[in-house]
């Protein structure tokens, strides 16, 4: 499934997300996942943790604001990993990211979702505001479909981070990027 849908293009990040998981079924995750991105040219983040990130060849490491703190995780992982860090809804933690070297930083939720429970709802105009003075991408989280992707599209996110909105699509993976790629176009006015 992970083949497919990078198949389908327009994929640049996949962030492997296993909360609920022991550190021999992360690794063991990485081992197989990992290859499959990275031979598309694909990154691949580890989420959380960046003891890990390095310890199976991720490309990167994603910090949540109740994970490692960023100088930790960047120690770890070093300075030519990817990283990014989850603002929420928080200007101020993302200039605070930004300037101390993210290579992005998220916002969100931005929809309801099941995939995590939902402390924080991020306003539209905080994209439109990051983009107006920053440099660093910012890439929207939360409950991002096909189907509702264009607002946060069109306010200016760099990247949509997105879980069942691409493994739960009726018509599998690879149909669900197609589906973001053409909602994507349409909101940017490509279409």
């Amino acid at each position: 499934m992970l083949a497919a849908a990078l198949d389908a293009d327009e994929v640049a990040c996949v962030q492997l997300r296993l909360k609920e998981t022991g550190d021999d079924d992360i690794r063991r995750a990485a081992e197989i996942l990992a290859p499959v991105a990275q031979s598309r040219d694909v990154a691949f983040v580890m989420n959380d943790r960046p003891d890990l990130a390095v310890e199976t060849g991720c490309d990167g490491v994603h910090v949540g604001a109740d994970d490692a703190p960023y100088p930790d995780a960047r120690r770890t992982v070093g300075n030519d990993a990817i990283m990014g860090v989850t603002c929420k809804a928080s200007y101020h933690l993302a200039m605070e990211a930004a300037e101390a070297g993210a290579d992005y930083v998220a916002f969100g939720a931005y929809f309801p979702t099941a995939t995590k429970e939902t402390t924080t709802r991020a306003p539209l105009d905080l994209l439109e505001t990051w983009q107006s003075v920053a440099t660093v991408p910012c890439v929207a989280i939360g409950g991002i479909t096909a189907e509702n992707c264009g607002p946060v599209v069109a306010s200016g996110a760099d990247f949509l981070a997105v879980s069942s909105g691409v493994w739960a699509y009726p018509d599998g993976p690879a149909a669900a990027v197609r589906a973001f790629r053409s909602a994507i176009g349409t909101a940017l006015g490509d279409a």
